[in-house]
């Protein structure tokens, strides 16, 4: 997959650029598909109003962007659908939009549902992460954003990627993740090998950008690289 990890959704020039770029074609000409699921389980989000602003566009940034068209994936929905019912729908998509929310509930049903066995092979797929639609495909989470628990007791991500993210990094007194904060996140993540070798901590103006072997920070936001645990 192509990978487009924000912090607060296609914000800037610069994160558009950067959409642009791995789509290879203008939004207007692309399809997506919407996964509001992690929100339900999120204590400030929740089902409701919220989940509706998103799939709706309401909120900029992620489904407004103008696309050629959009669905709706619910993970929670194909557990208990064969998969040749929506499995073709995720292959045709050229990018999943994918909201902020729970991580660790997002996790576990892209595990229950059968998509995260999926997402290797979708290797002209754009997916577009939003907060913990971006965190999920790391490796470790931190203890700082873990409020749901999965039943296994899983608490990683689906390791698609070998850094961690701290999203939403603001200037002390401002609402988000200080300097502060996030050093003692990744003080306390693992550091082990095959675990997270590198942590970002970035604003909501900055994005992620993995595509093959290039990892980059774009958007022109305030980011900082930080090495899990040193404490």
């Amino acid at each position: 997959m192509k990978l487009l990890l924000t912090a607060a959704g296609v914000r800037n020039d610069g994160i558009r650029q950067a959409l642009l770029d791995l789509l290879g074609k203008p939004v207007e000409e692309a399809s997506a598909l919407a996964v509001p699921t992690a929100q339900y389980a999120h204590p400030w989000v929740g089902p409701g109003e919220k989940p509706w602003r998103f799939v709706s566009g309401a909120e900029d940034g992620m489904v407004g962007l103008g696309w050629r068209s959009v669905g709706l994936l619910e993970l929670t929905a194909l557990q208990s659908l064969p998969r040749e019912a929506w499995e073709p729908v995720v292959r045709g998509a050229d990018v999943l939009l994918v909201a902020g929310g729970d991580v660790l509930y997002l996790a576990h049903w892209l595990r229950e549902s059968g998509v995260a066995d999926l997402l290797p092979e979708l290797a002209d797929t754009v997916w577009v992460g939003l907060s913990a639609g971006s965190m999920v495909l790391t490796t470790e989470v931190g203890s700082d954003f873990v409020q749901w628990r999965p039943p296994s007791g899983d608490e990683s991500g689906l390791g698609l990627v070998d850094f961690s993210i701290c999203p939403h990094l603001a200037p002390d007194g401002e609402p988000g993740n200080s300097l502060a904060e996030a050093e003692d996140w990744a003080a306390r993540l693992s550091g082990r090998p095959g675990r997270s070798a590198t942590a970002y901590a970035m604003d909501d103006d900055c994005a992620i950008v993995v595509d093959g072997d290039r990892t980059e920070v774009v958007g022109g936001g305030w980011w900082v690289e930080l090495r899990p645990g040193m404490a």
